[in-house]
């Protein structure tokens, strides 16, 4: 039976914080792979297939060493999940290597307001006008990053938007396994798929990666690895809306990066447009924070805070 981990903020943020730091280090090297900076270019589905191979094989070492003992496995709920997260980081690699690692991954960060528009129709959620105009706000942020003029236009920013559209949909599924798995089954199980997956993709777009490349497409694996235990760990410390902030660290991470190996600097439209899609996601984080569930009315019931 699986015991529900402790609440504990603080860790939760500092996960977080790291877990940031891991996920834009992977998007890092994805764009070096994805260019022609340690040989030969690798198409995005080789890329993420070694992605899985090597965060499988992280993971898998954790869990003989822990002696992971397995609960019941949702198989179906991990298959969509896994889905969806492949086909998310694979759209993610690919835009990293055609437009700066900032707005790729601004854009990407629509995701949780994808999440809350595709909860209408698929959860059947009611939505208010304060988190429509969350969504709204946010993509305003997305149009503006995508730069919809003849001359100005990045069609690899649709690359990042598909990526935003496919973990909006994980962001459903996710949660549902937080709460009836442990986080080292709910990684080694996720994995595992994705490797199938992975696999029957990039047996089509195969070449042999140089040893720079091997390296690297190994600190994506691990580091993406050690980014899904932090997260998974720290979403089960914290209610989502309350981890969720401390994720858009990514974005500084992610330009800093691309400035001290590419030498991007993020230009005023980014910047405009980065913003206003924090805006956006931020508002949203907030209204959840307010609508979670609360467990101090004086009966002990479970009650939903005021709208």
């Amino acid at each position: 039976m699986f015991v529900p981990r402790d609440q504990n903020p603080v860790l939760a943020a500092l996960l977080t914080l790291l877990a940031s730091a891991f996920v834009a280090g992977t998007t890092l090297l994805a764009k070096m792979l994805g260019t022609d900076v340690l040989g030969p270019a690798l198409n995005p589905l080789q890329i993420s297939h070694g992605r899985f191979v090597f965060a499988f094989v992280a993971i898998g070492s954790a869990a003989l060493v822990l002696r992971l003992r397995f609960t019941d496995i949702a198989w179906k709920t991990h298959s969509l999940r896994v889905v969806c997260g492949w086909g998310g980081v694979t759209l993610m690699f690919a835009a990293a290597a055609y437009i700066p690692l900032s707005d790729a991954t601004a854009i990407s960060f629509l995701n949780p307001v994808i999440g809350m528009l595709l909860a209408i129709p698929l959860l059947k959620e009611r939505v208010g006008p304060v988190r429509l105009s969350a969504a709204a706000i946010a993509l305003v942020g997305a149009m503006i990053l995508l730069r919809p003029t003849p001359d100005a236009f990045q069609p690899a920013a649709l690359l990042a938007l598909g990526a935003a559209v496919a973990l909006g949909f994980e962001v459903i599924v996710i949660k549902r396994l937080t709460g009836r798995e442990g986080p080292l089954q709910i990684l080694l199980i996720n994995n595992l798929i994705g490797v199938g997956i992975a696999s029957l993709a990039a047996v089509w777009v195969w070449i042999v990666p140089t040893f720079e490349q091997w390296l690297a497409l190994a600190g994506i694996g691990f580091l993406m690895a050690g980014a899904q235990t932090c997260f998974i760990n720290a979403i089960a410390r914290a209610d989502a809306s309350f981890v969720g902030p401390f994720f858009y660290a990514t974005l500084v991470f992610a330009a800093l990066y691309d400035f001290i190996v590419f030498g991007v600097r993020p230009d005023t439209v980014s910047v405009i447009g980065t913003l206003i899609i924090l805006c956006g996601a931020g508002l949203l984080m907030w209204r959840e924070g307010r609508l979670r569930p609360s467990t101090d009315s004086p009966s002990g019931k479970t009650t939903r805070q005021a709208r």
